[in-house]
């Protein structure tokens, strides 16, 4: 099997971080997107992945190679944003006819993953929300077979959301249904979907069996990722490396500080994420997260997104600043 992750977009509604970094490696929970993605799969036996990139997308390669230089790893170039159909057509050259399992790569989800690899069905990933209507949508029947996907549909017949996770056994239907889609000249917009492909997959006899999520976390935007961060921080525990330098330091944790920070005078916690060698003096800061490189000084900061490298000083705020970028609120 191998497994596809799509990591070619721009991440508009994370700027202004993802103007400098790709938002599958914005920081979280001391780890970063993409990574708790890959080791959640690596640790069930995966061992050959194909990326998707587009954006930023030497940042993703190079970090992959720093990181996973283990793993048997193939990229993937998305030059024009075609839509998650298009991404996934690209790969049929690295994939041939092997089974595959597409993660979206800014998705993070709760689900048994050995045993959703090992089945010998097709799968989709599913769980309730309350308003369906900005997602795609699953039609199931009483033994969990799906009978329908949509995207984003207007009238609702199901509350079941797809959360980004595709177990697809017949990869060669797959392709053709998307090469199908593609060549029909009269879709509006030119972007094509991976739900129409499903769907034409559907229509054409192939059996897609329904698997429920526990728990579902959309870190596209700034406000659920730091919710997220919140979430995994109390899962994961405190992680504070032993490269630092402390001096009068209140933790709260849970916490995870990275390698070389230099915190003095100051609280920190509870859940927050400080990247590598961060400096943080006489400052107050809890549920945030803070980029590698950043300074901050004498600021109470909460619910906060500090990019890499940025420099903060002055009072109170909730802030959500980019990358390279300085703040003096003095």
């Amino acid at each position: 099997m191998k497994v596809i992750i799509p990591v070619a977009g721009a991440g508009t509604k994370l700027r202004p971080h993802t103007y400098t970094q790709p938002k599958a490696l914005i920081p979280l929970a001391g780890k970063t997107v993409l990574s708790i993605i890959i080791d959640q799969l690596a640790e069930a036996g995966v061992k050959e992945f194909v990326f998707v990139i587009g954006y930023l997308g030497d940042k993703i390669q190079n970090y992959v190679k720093q990181h996973y230089s283990h793993l048997q790893c193939h990229f993937v170039l998305q030059n024009e944003r075609l839509g998650l159909g298009h991404a996934i057509y690209l790969t049929r050259e690295v994939v041939g006819d092997d089974e595959v399992f597409i993660v979206l790569g800014d998705t993070i989800c709760e689900y048994n993953v050995s045993e959703i690899l090992a089945g010998d069905e097709s799968m989709l990933g599913v769980k309730k929300v309350d308003d369906p209507r900005n997602f795609g949508v699953a039609e199931v029947n009483e033994e969990g077979i799906i009978s329908k996907v949509i995207e984003k549909p207007q009238i609702l017949k199901s509350n079941l959301a797809l959360v980004g996770l595709y177990k697809i056994k017949d990869t060669r239907f797959l392709f053709s249904c998307l090469e199908s889609i593609m060549n029909d000249e009269a879709r509006p917009g030119k972007e094509y979907g991976l739900t129409d492909a499903l769907e034409c997959m559907i229509k054409s006899g192939v059996a897609f069996r329904s698997f429920k999520v526990q728990n579902w976390f959309d870190c596209g935007r700034s406000d659920t990722l730091l919710e997220t961060n919140v979430i995994l921080m109390k899962k994961l525990g405190s992680k504070v490396d032993r490269e630092h330098n402390f001096e009068n330091v209140v933790i709260v944790p849970p916490v995870s500080i990275g390698r070389g920070c230099n915190i003095s005078n100051s609280i920190i916690g509870p859940n927050v994420a400080v990247g590598e060698a961060a400096t943080i003096t006489y400052s107050i800061v809890r549920d945030s997260i803070i980029g590698d490189f950043a300074t901050l000084y004498d600021v109470v900061l909460h619910h906060s997104l500090i990019g890499s490298d940025a420099e903060v000083k002055g009072e109170t705020r909730s802030l959500n600043i980019g990358d390279n970028t300085q703040i003096d609120l003095g």
